[in-house]
């Protein structure tokens, strides 16, 4: 009878341990928690929930539980992207209203955790295999793809930016802590009074993921024990003890443990974008510093050779004086013509080393030292190209589909989502059932061998909040989230679709008046030539010359003006399009060419 009663309970307690395994293998990775639609969502549900998924039935499916962590672009796939952008846009324009966001393949459930902080640590510190071979001088020209290069590979708020996904897969690692195994283990001796006991014991509890906890043990208690405390003393060989518990309602989808780790993996998830959002914005400036270095060295280039053409005239000025051609007075004013723009060529050289002291924030070697770019690698600016409204039309569902921010508002979503959906478990009755087998080793303690049997319990619990106070007040909370997302989402929508407006409307203004001012350069450029043959002719007087030469000037350095303004234009409207590795047909390496006055 007694080998019986052991068979039937060995039978029990390892069908219900082993139902419970089955429920863990086979339960779908995508844990719903049905719920009624009124204590879900309020009567008066704004209209921008609309714009995402129906929260009428909770989803509190869980994210990818081991994200990867966020890696470096590489350099030669961005590059190849680069060249195949514009092949691509034109394929892919008639689809690009229903291009979908990217998906993030789902781990299984049963994966643990890597060390994702350590690998974006790695990334971090690989360093870009492209090196810049010392080249002779005035041979090599620093092109914008170099730039972005390095702030992909080197710039250092990049790197802080990187860090943030380390932070966020620290958190994500300790919400995996409420998953570890605790050993417990005890020892309580009483060795004085009339009744001597000595009681030990150790066992182990390990949450499982679907819900519930697996629980083991082994005791021994020795002694004299109170009659009424005989519960504590075990055979011999001691007690095993094994158990599991199950929650049947509250806790079963989602519970306190699963909804942490969730909502820490979402927060890793967030940091893609982020990190994204971050690029582009360097990139954007690091742009718009390329352009302003090579518009200095235009300018620069400008004031020399104004500066070169005052000095031969003044050569010339001074045959003249000697052959008694002209008074000795005109001399001296083209000589504070000279000296007026030797000043000039000082503070525009300066402004040149300022904007490449600047640019040496973004344009930095593979260990992270800035590179003050020299003067000798000035290139020049490419040709513009106008801007079509066919062209923003379809940009703008491009920058929809790609901008970071609204990823990272659907994250905000998401782990919105996690606390409506831990709201509602919590206010479901926790109603968990508990099977605990035990068995005791050894020779009998007691004449009436009542601890040798093996010894089945099941129980059931119910715990219910009768007013649910709390719970409601977490579904007020979570819903009014997700109304604040949804009304950020529209807006961030709307403010995209304006800075692509409002940066094609300032790349279309600054090409308009980039062709004006070429216009206004050449008619300077011809009235000071002519000016110059009247004055050699003596039909004119020096001093209009200098007003013609100066007009010339101005207007070459309003051309050069005009030029960055439609380049930094171009940066705006790349930023706007989500663009982390512009393509603006970058300057021609071969040496520079003249700048834009001409005035031999």
């Amino acid at each position: 009878m007694l080998s019986k009663n052991r068979m039937i309970g060995s039978v029990v307690i390892l069908l219900a341990v082993g139902c419970h395994a089955k429920d863990l293998r086979t339960s779908s990775p995508t844990a719903r928690l049905i719920v009624d639609q009124a204590s879900v969502m309020p009567l008066d549900q704004p209209k921008q929930l609309a714009r995402f998924p129906s929260i009428d039935v909770v989803d509190a499916a869980p994210p990818p539980i081991v994200p990867v962590a966020y890696e470096r672009p590489d350099e030669n796939a961005d590059r190849s992207a680069v060249d195949n952008q514009k092949d691509q846009e034109n394929a892919d324009s008639s689809n690009r209203q229903s291009a979908g966001k990217p998906t993030t393949q789902a781990s299984s459930e049963e994966d643990t955790p890597s060390d994702t902080g350590a690998a974006a640590r790695s990334n971090l510190q690989d360093t870009d295999d492209h090196q810049r071979d010392p080249l002779p001088q005035g041979s090599y020209r620093l092109v914008l793809d170099d730039v972005i290069s390095s702030v992909h590979q080197s710039y250092p708020l990049l790197e802080v930016a990187y860090l943030e996904n380390d932070l966020a897969c620290g958190y994500q690692l300790a919400a995996w802590g409420a998953f570890d195994t605790k050993l417990k283990a005890s020892s309580e001796n009483g060795p004085l009074g009339f009744y001597q006991t000595y009681r030990h014991g150790a066992g182990f509890n390990t949450p499982v993921y679907q819900g519930g906890e697996v629980f083991g043990g082994y005791r021994v208690g020795r002694g004299s024990f109170q009659p009424w405390y005989l519960e504590r003393q075990t055979n011999d060989g001691g007690e095993f003890k094994a158990g599991v518990r199950l929650p049947l309602l509250a806790n079963r989808t989602i519970d306190a443990r699963r909804a942490e780790l969730w909502r820490a993996t979402y927060d890793v998830q967030r940091t893609q974008p982020e990190i994204r959002s971050q690029l582009i914005l360097f990139v954007r400036d690091a742009t718009v510093a390329y352009w302003n270095w090579v518009a200095a060295g235009q300018q620069y280039d400008i004031g020399q050779r104004a500066l070169v053409l005052a000095e031969r005239r003044n050569t010339q000025l001074e045959r003249r004086v000697e052959l008694g051609d002209i008074d000795p007075p005109v001399l001296k004013d083209n000589l504070r013509t000279l000296a007026l723009r030797e000043s000039k060529l000082i503070d525009r050289e300066r402004k040149r080393e300022q904007a490449a002291i600047k640019l040496s924030l973004f344009y930095r070697d593979a260990s992270g030292t800035p590179l003050v770019a020299d003067s000798t690698t000035l290139p020049t600016f490419p040709d513009p190209r106008p801007a079509s409204i066919e062209q923003r039309d379809m940009d703008i569902p491009l920058a929809l589909s790609q901008r970071p921010e609204l990823l990272v508002l659907d994250a905000q979503h998401q782990r919105a989502r996690v606390d409506l959906a831990e709201a509602c478990n919590d206010s479901l009755p926790a109603v968990d059932a508990m099977f605990t087998g035990s068995q005791d080793m050894g020779e009998p303690t007691s004449s009436k061998r009542d601890k040798s049997p093996f010894e089945l319990e099941a129980s059931l619990y119910l715990d219910v909040p009768l007013q649910r106070r709390k719970a409601c007040g977490k579904m007020q909370v979570a819903r009014a989230k997700l109304a604040q997302i949804a009304a950020k989402r529209q807006f961030t929508e709307d403010k995209i679709v304006a800075e692509v407006q409002y940066a094609f409307t300032a790349l279309s203004a600054s090409y308009e008046r980039l062709d004006r001012a070429r216009d206004a350069r050449e008619l300077a450029e011809y009235m000071a030539d002519v000016e110059r043959r009247k004055f050699d002719l003596g039909q004119s007087e020096l001093l209009s010359v200098f007003l013609r030469e100066q007009y010339a000037i101005e207007a070459a350095d309003y051309e050069v003006e005009s030029l960055l303004d439609y380049f930094s234009a171009r940066a705006d409207y790349a930023a706007a399009l989500a663009r982390d590795w512009p393509r603006y047909d970058e300057a021609d390496p071969s040496p520079p060419t003249e700048a834009p006055m001409n005035l031999e």
